[in-house]
C-alpha cells in the first residue's frame, strides 16, 4: 500500500493542509490513518483520488454541504444518479449566471474607456457613439452613470 505525507496530498490535489485537515474533522475524508510511531497522517491512493475530486468541486465554487451530499451519493450511484446530476448542474447554472454578469461588467468597463478615449481626442461624433453603447452596458448592470 502506497501512503502520501499530509504534504504530498497537499500538493498533488492542490488543497491546503489546513482544509484536508479540516475535510477529514467535517467527514468529507476519513478518518485517516496514522503512522503508529509519529501519529502523521498517511492517506491511501484512495483518499488521494477522493481529495482531488473534492478539489475540482471546491474550484468551482461547491460548497461543503454539496461535497457531502455528493460523496454520500457516490456508495448509491445507481439510485443518486439523478441526484447527483442535478447537483452539478445546479452549480453549472450558477457559474453561467456569473459569466453572464462578469460580461456585463467587462462590457460596461471596455465602453466606459471608449467614451474617455473618444472625449480625450476631441472626436464628438465617437463620443456620441459611446456613449449610446455605455448607457446600454450601465443598462444591463441595471445601474446608469
Amino acid at each position: 500500500m502506497t501512503a502520501f505525507t499530509i504534504q504530498d496530498v497537499s500538493r498533488r490535489s492542490g488543497l491546503s493542509e489546513p482544509t484536508l485537515r479540516y475535510y477529514e474533522q467535517v467527514g468529507l475524508i476519513g478518518p485517516i490513518e496514522r503512522d503508529e510511531k509519529s501519529g502523521h497522517r498517511r492517506y491511501r491512493s484512495e483518499d488521494l483520488h477522493t481529495l482531488e475530486a473534492l478539489a475540482c468541486l471546491r474550484a468551482t465554487g461547491v460548497g461543503i454541504e454539496d461535497m457531502r451530499t455528493y460523496q454520500a451519493n457516490l456508495t448509491r450511484r445507481q439510485e443518486t444518479a439523478a441526484e447527483q446530476r442535478d447537483l452539478l448542474l445546479r452549480h453549472a447554472e450558477r457559474i453561467e449566471a456569473e459569466i453572464v454578469a462578469q460580461h456585463a461588467r467587462l462590457a460596461y468597463l471596455r465602453e466606459k474607456a471608449a467614451l474617455w478615449d473618444a472625449r480625450d481626442r476631441g472626436d464628438a461624433a465617437a463620443e456620441a457613439e459611446a456613449m449610446q453603447r455605455f448607457l446600454d452596458a450601465a443598462g444591463r448592470l441595471g445601474v446608469l452613470q
